[in-house]
């Protein structure tokens, strides 16, 4: 029962914290906050094996089956760890900016940006049947 209520205590300080210095609108530009860099960082440990299958669906689209079967499926074990370990640094560091994290890849300083391209596992371009974004939601270009 104590470890509940000091749950519930972690969870209204860091909700707090969030309204308080989480995300803001800066030139019409969204930043990122203490609390996405958390959830980024846990979705990046919980979803990074999705990279065994999007990395060789790339590597195929761009270079043929071959290569796919080879050196997508080496990339995308790469993926993974890779993600892995991106997610565990901003679980562990999601209270506090570092440096040449910035929305912005262009721009400079402490930020709570991402450390790797793309933030998240699954972006609007990677969007197999519809399942984690509808076509209705994403905004194109043309």
């Amino acid at each position: 029962m104590k470890l509940l209520a000091k749950l519930v205590l972690a969870l209204m300080m860091f909700s707090t914290a969030y309204y308080a210095m989480g995300v803001e609108e800066v030139d019409n530009v969204m930043e990122s906050g203490p609390v996405e860099k958390l959830g980024r960082g846990i979705a990046n440990v919980a979803f990074g094996p999705l990279e065994l299958l999007i990395r060789p669906y790339d590597v195929t689209q761009d270079k043929g089956a071959i290569a796919g079967l080879t050196f997508g499926v080496l990339k995308g074990v790469c993926y993974t760890v890779l993600r892995a370990g991106v997610g565990i640094v901003d679980i562990v560091t999601f209270p506090v900016p570092l440096p040449d994290c910035k929305d912005d890849p262009n721009d400079v300083g402490y930020g709570y940006g991402p450390i790797m391209r793309p933030a998240w596992v699954v972006d609007t371009e990677h969007n197999a049947f519809n399942f984690f974004f509808e076509d209705n939601t994403i905004a194109n270009g043309d």
